[in-house]
């Protein structure tokens, strides 16, 4: 059984297409041609915009809705990295460097010695 997948399209690209559509620049068949769409969901798109459900105001909420959806990614990777900061700042310099080589936390110890009998 095939898997169906849904692509999400931005409000703006309906409302563009939808006013194309409606100013008569071309049938619902061409412009879905045109777009990669099914022209059944432009005659649907075109619906929700006579009824009121797709406008301007559609577009500006789901664009907030995707930076508010960023932005939460973004803070918890800055925690991420914080309780990642304080660890290694309570981690004692000492156990870093008695692994040999340079304490750098960025390079990390250096690489072990292969063994004489390791396959490659």
């Amino acid at each position: 059984m095939a898997t169906r997948t849904h692509n999400r399209y931005s409000a703006e690209f309906k409302l563009r297409l939808v006013r194309a559509y409606l100013n008569g620049d071309s049938s619902y068949k061409q412009l879905a041609v045109g777009h990669g769409i099914n022209h059944s969901l432009l005659v649907l798109w075109v619906q929700k915009y006579q009824r009121g459900e797709i406008n301007d105001e559609h577009d500006e909420s789901e664009r907030i809705r995707e930076y508010e959806s960023k932005i939460a990614a973004l803070e918890r990777k800055v925690g991420q990295l914080t309780m990642e900061l304080d660890l290694l700042k309570k981690t004692p310099l000492t156990l870093v460097s008695s692994r040999g080589g340079s304490p750098s936390i960025i390079t990390g110890p250096p690489a072990a010695a292969s063994c004489e009998g390791a396959k490659s």
